[in-house]
């Protein structure tokens, strides 16, 4: 792995936009893809920030997961303080799922998520019969060749 980026100029402006083209038009990728395609430095750089925007996801997930959980556990025992222990777990269960929500909003990890549902649609439409290919409405068969 390369340590440093081929093409710096190009590789200044992908780190300042942290490695994400989703939000550039298609038109004007080509040059930021052939970028990626070459140069190992800031294929591997957004690899990384796809790990963090994606482990970022996971965890806001979980906590609020565990803040639902404290609260049915805390429901369902009734200890002493139920109520007080109520709140705080509805508080952060919602002060997680607000988190949760400032890193859908802030990261590309949806636009991701949506990318790689599409060519795995793209990998099983090329793989089907042809007669199960032909009962797919044509718009459907617009949407998923992209």
């Amino acid at each position: 792995m390369s340590s440093q980026c081929s093409d710096k100029f190009v590789g200044s402006i992908l780190a300042s936009w942290r490695y994400d083209i989703s939000g550039i038009a298609p038109e004007m990728r080509g040059d930021y893809e052939s970028h990626f395609a070459s140069c190992a430095h800031c294929r591997s750089r957004r690899r990384l920030h796809r790990i963090i925007d994606f482990s970022l996801l996971g965890l806001t997930m979980a906590s609020a997961l565990m803040f639902l959980l404290a609260f049915g556990i805390t429901f369902h025992f009734a200890p002493r303080h139920a109520l007080l222990l109520e709140i705080a777990a509805l508080f952060g269960f919602a002060l997680s799922a607000l988190v949760w929500i400032v890193v859908v909003l802030a990261t590309p990890a949806p636009v991701v998520m949506l990318d790689a549902a599409k060519l795995g649609a793209r990998h099983v439409a090329e793989r089907l019969p042809p007669n199960v290919l032909e009962r797919i409405p044509e718009e459907l068969k617009a949407r998923i060749a992209g």
